[in-house]
């Protein structure tokens, strides 16, 4: 197979995107691929101003804030093993796993 795999993480809170890549990390390599990552990308920070009163007092005002966070790790090297881990691999519910071949 020999191919590159690409997996992209997302998820609204570090820490589950941080295990999901470390479990990630450990079957690839009980797999015997050769691994690079995970790489931390750019955290996406959305902020919302919404108005405190729906009427009046335009001045006061609160600000709401969503951050994407997100991980790169690319596998080399990948065999019929590797791809079978990452079918039976268990994420948490909240990471977004996008894997490109």
């Amino acid at each position: 197979m020999s191919q590159k795999i690409r997996i992209k993480l997302k998820s609204f809170d570090h820490n589950l995107v941080d295990k999901s890549a470390e479990k990630i990390v450990k079957s690839v390599k009980a797999t015997g691929a050769v691994i690079s990552g995970p790489i931390a990308l750019p955290t996406h920070k959305r902020i919302f101003t919404v108005n405190r009163s729906t009427f009046v007092n335009k001045k006061a005002r609160e600000q709401f804030e969503l951050s994407t966070y997100k991980r790169l790790i690319d596998i080399y090297n990948s065999n019929a093993k590797t791809v079978e881990a990452l079918m039976k691999l268990e994420l948490a519910s909240g990471v977004e796993v996008e894997i490109k071949v």
